[in-house]
């Protein structure tokens, strides 16, 4: 018997250690950004979720962790909008190099910012629903799954007006609109497809993990 504990216990290991590893790579690149970055009101506006989120995951992670899925796409969600928040949207140089490579009009890299505003929050969205609710998998789950982040996508929308209204000219880098009318439209479109892909791409993975981990 004490054999069997210590042989699951070295199986769980990695599994334990691993989310603390990728709230720790968060919260480093986070700090490190904010000491680097040349506009710090903006990087602030844009990152402060970090912080927020992995307070909350670290706080939460005895009685309710995720699956290994869920962690890996939140630190890569968070790595995303970091390198956003550094640069600010308009300026990062992977989306400048995307932009000369495909002959863009702007810097796409805002457009990532909100895919990734979809995808990962609804693999979130998703496993809260599946452990905490009577949902299981059909149509009601992806359904509620994509419109929560829908409706996150929409407020965000809000925020960057309320920024515009209170920011002014000074909150053009917070917005990002590199001069797009439609960039409201587009930023909750990107979300919309994003939301889509990671339910269809990663629904039996996911399946998998939140039944190992009940």
């Amino acid at each position: 018997m004490p054999n069997d504990v210590n042989e699951s216990t070295e199986k769980r290991g990695p599994a334990v250690r691993e989310p603390a590893w990728l709230l720790l790579i968060a919260m480093a690149a986070w700090v490190y950004s904010g000491i680097g970055t040349q506009d710090r009101a903006t990087w602030l506006m844009e990152t402060v979720w970090v912080p927020i989120g992995v307070s909350v995951l670290w706080a939460t992670r005895r009685r309710f962790p995720l699956t290994p899925l869920l962690y890996r796409l939140l630190c890569f969600h968070a790595l995303v909008l970091i390198l956003g928040g550094y640069y600010t949207y308009a300026h990062v140089p992977l989306g400048d190099w995307v932009k000369d490579a495909l002959g863009l009009a702007r810097n796409p890299y805002d457009r990532l910012g909100h895919f990734t505003q979809g995808f990962v929050p609804a693999i979130l969205v998703r496993e809260l629903l599946l452990r905490t609710s009577p949902l299981r998998r059909g149509v009601w789950l992806y359904v509620l799954s994509v419109s929560v982040c829908m409706a996150f996508s929409a407020f965000y929308e809000l925020i960057e007006w309320w920024a515009a209204v209170i920011g002014g000219s000074n909150a053009e880098a917070f917005l990002g609109t590199q001069g797009d009318v439609w960039d409201t439209q587009w930023d909750m479109f990107c979300a919309l497809v994003g939301a889509n892909v990671a339910l269809c791409l990663l629904g039996r993975v996911h399946d998998r993990q939140v039944a190992a981990i009940k």
